[in-house]
């Protein structure tokens, strides 16, 4: 994925991470998304898809994995209706190893 470098992309990147958390806060019904963290997102150069990045406090897991993805039409929809968006980009979920890679080398 070719990544966005505008000014417009990052900051509706920005957008959609805050509102993405605030969601997750507040909507979202199911457990296993409880103690998620949006840690970032990262737009493509035609702004049509969004990697999410994200953390979670047991880890990454299938079972949190299988919750996003079924999640991600009602995220959307949200993101949608709450920023006002004409076109909201597909949600593409990835898990955020950048903490685990910074405590892995400071344990080295």
């Amino acid at each position: 994925m070719r990544r966005a470098t505008s000014r417009r992309a990052a900051r509706l990147a920005d957008m959609i991470m805050h509102e993405l958390a605030r969601i997750m806060v507040e909507d979202i019904q199911d457990p296993r998304l409880q103690l998620i963290t949006i840690s970032g997102v990262r737009l493509n150069r035609d702004m049509s898809v969004a990697e999410v990045l994200y953390t979670h406090i047991h880890g990454q897991s299938e079972e949190l994995t299988q919750a996003l993805t079924k999640a991600r039409g009602f995220l959307r929809f949200n993101l949608g209706q709450n920023l006002r968006l004409r076109f909201v980009p597909e949600l593409r979920f990835t898990w955020d190893s950048f903490l685990e890679k910074m405590v892995y080398e400071q344990k080295s």
